[in-house]
């Protein structure tokens, strides 16, 4: 009796919206229409690192979308020059047009030619979409123009005349440039329906800030969180490791600059304390690495390096000390230092020091912070803290993002599923009760929304706080996937054997189907047609190594889209395409410039490899937003019968 009152109740606040049988039967044959539309092109990017203008690129460029549109579009009825002005377009219009403005002899014929082709571009990008869901997407100053011209046939000859005076209009009252700069942008928006970033924003690139700008502009996005995101987001909130180890990957890299110039994070008081405490230390192991900046910045920069790294190492002893569930006593290393010989035990063996100055360290209690080191932290936490730019874009990540994102039948992680060598979950108590599986990934995500969200001084920011560093370099950590972070080793250590970081098992586990069919079960997916998309690992393809594991049902898209990883994987990265028909994998040779693009209309080279390739169409009916469709259908005809039966009246 309940449940039929709450369906009254319930039929009653939805009659408001459709007052009456007219109303909800429009309403159900538009929706049931839009079921029954190609499902749109989801678009996947992983392990960015601050390599803005590839991405901007690619993201221009739909992957290669546009320009497979142009081609079937226009294929026999255009050269093949002038596919490629029309691709640069569309990427550019812009830059573009300034170029072509100062070359064009006759700028009229150009704009008459090109609007007309970015039009019929426009119209064929748009034919999936519904009238609704295209004219959302058109900016206000054209909006009409736009559907006007989408929506009409130019072959029919009582229209010519109409089609033609709008284009000659646009032209004569001086609005073409602004036309296709506004029409191209709509392209972008319509080649792509969904864009996943699955991690890694942050960290090695120049330009993090830029991405998430674009990101914050995007007309729909989700973020699965990196590792290197995570980091940045526990500094944003004020955790103090978090903030050492983005400062020592900034200095390390020689990117000072998104802390200070992009940021507007005050590090003076960190220089100032590197170049007293270090000034007669050559900080050889800390030398930046890039040859960008001069001998004399790179000394100042290796000494901030060492600087931070050792508050780092102190400050990773507290939270390990203070969160004994964390099991992370063996990363304790600066006790295991013997400060008079200059070496460190490690497993029960001895290895002598790259370097043994440590001014700073307390032998009889090297976790305690110095004075000094207390007062840079804390100017530091308030600097990241009130850095209105950093606040913004670690908002977006939180409000767009998650640690995964089970999105029309696939599995996006960046990292893994934290497995153990017998081939179950991983577990880890957190807050006195055991977690694994999903369930320790949600845990972990709400804790970190906690160590954000959460006013200052309290247990649960703390905690919350304490969770995002972990994410960034736990064993459990799904964001970071392996058992240790070697960071002291890599600086101190010479022997290679002591820098290994033995990757989860889910990494070897991830070719067997069972296991796939498993973690498909703990996350709620059919196990016929789900994928897992993972980043996290660079695929070493220049080895012969796949990314597509598991036959087909794991797809690891890091293919080395950071500079930094292309000697490893011999390409410049992988992206994903999924519309309504095909699965395609796209690996990318190396960008060369946004400049060159635009000038020589110079394209990324781009390799398509289908995945999988499905007979029938996908349609929305088979989407995530299409079951909330069809949820509201199955109401809209309870309420038509509702109607019908007079137990609602209409209005």
């Amino acid at each position: 009796m309940k449940n039929i009152e709450k369906e009254l109740k319930y039929l009653k606040v939805l009659s408001k919206q459709y007052p009456s049988i007219s109303k909800a039967s429009t309403e159900i044959i538009n929706l049931e229409a839009i079921l029954n539309l190609p499902k749109g092109t989801e678009h996947f990017i992983s392990d960015i690192h601050g390599e803005y203008e590839q991405f901007v690129h690619i993201l221009k460029n739909g992957s290669g979308v546009i320009k497979r549109k142009i081609e079937e579009l226009f294929s026999n009825s255009i050269r093949d020059s002038e596919k490629k002005t029309l691709a640069t377009l569309v990427y550019y219009p812009e830059q573009k047009l300034e170029l072509i403005e100062k070359e064009e002899d006759n700028i009229d014929d150009f704009y008459r030619i090109y609007i007309y082709r970015l039009v019929e571009l426009c119209k064929y990008a748009s034919s999936k979409y519904t009238k609704s869901k295209v004219r959302k997407l058109l900016p206000e100053d054209f909006k009409y123009i736009i559907e006007e011209l989408l929506n009409e046939n130019v072959e029919q000859v009582h229209k010519q005349n109409y089609y033609k005076s709008i284009v000659e209009t646009i032209i004569s009252i001086d609005r073409a440039k602004e036309f296709i700069i506004a029409i191209s942008k709509v392209i972008q928006k319509l080649v792509v329906d969904r864009l996943h970033i699955v991690g890694d924003i942050y960290d090695r690139g120049p330009r993090p800030d830029i991405v998430i700008d674009t990101l914050m502009d995007y007309h729909s996005v989700d973020v699965q969180w990196g590792n290197h995101d995570i980091l940045w987001m526990g500094a944003a909130s004020g955790e103090k490791t978090c903030i050492a180890n983005a400062l020592r990957i900034s200095a390390r890299y020689s990117n000072l600059d998104i802390i200070e110039d992009i940021y507007g994070i005050n590090i003076l008081p960190l220089a100032t304390f590197s170049l007293e405490t270090y000034k007669d230390d050559p900080c050889t192991c800390f030398m930046p690495k890039g040859e960008e900046i001069s001998t004399k910045q790179k000394s100042l920069v290796a000494k901030m390096h060492k600087a931070i790294s050792i508050i780092q190492f102190k400050l990773e002893g507290e939270i390990i000390n203070r969160r004994p569930e964390f099991e992370m006593n063996h990363r304790l290393l600066l006790n295991k230092i013997n400060y008079d010989e200059g070496t460190i035990n490690i497993k029960g063996k001895d290895y002598k020091l790259k370097d043994n100055n440590f001014p700073t360290i307390d032998k009889n209690n090297p976790y305690k912070l110095t004075k000094e080191e207390k007062i840079v932290i804390e100017k530091l936490v308030s600097s990241f803290k009130n850095s209105e730019k950093l606040q913004k874009h670690v908002s977006f990540l939180f409000s767009k993002g998650s640690i995964y994102l089970v999105s029309n039948g696939n599995l996006l992680i960046h990292g893994c599923v934290p497995l153990n060598e017998d081939k179950s979950f991983m577990k880890m108590k957190l807050q006195g009760k055991e977690y694994r599986g999903r369930e320790l990934m949600d845990k972990m995500e709400t804790l970190s929304r906690e160590g954000y969200f959460f006013k200052d001084k309290t247990k649960q920011k703390q905690y919350g706080m304490d969770i995002m560093w972990y994410l960034w370099t736990g064993q459990c950590s799904s964001l970071f996937g392996k058992d240790d972070m070697t960071t002291f080793e890599r600086y101190f250590i010479e022997d290679k054997e002591t820098h290994k970081e033995n990757k989860n098992p889910y990494f070897t586990l991830r070719e067997d189907e069972d296991i796939c069919n498993k973690i498909f079960d703990e996350f709620g997916l059919d196990i016929n047609e789900s994928h897992i998309i993972n980043g996290h690992v660079p695929v070493e393809s220049k080895n012969g190594e796949s990314p597509i594991k598991s036959n087909g049902r794991v797809i690891a898209i890091d293919g080395g889209f950071s500079r930094a990883y292309q000697k490893k994987t011999g390409i410049a990265g992988y992206t994903l395409i999924y519309n309504s028909q095909n699965l395609q994998l796209i690996s990318h040779e190396p960008f060369t410039s946004t400049e060159e693009a635009i000038v020589n209309e110079s394209d990324i080279l781009s390799t398509t490899m289908l995945v999988e390739h499905k007979l029938s169409r996908k349609t929305v009916k088979d989407t995530d937003a299409g079951k909330k469709l069809l949820d509201e259908v199955k109401d809209l005809k309870l309420l038509l019968m509702a109607y019908k039966k007079g137990i609602i009246k209409e209005v």
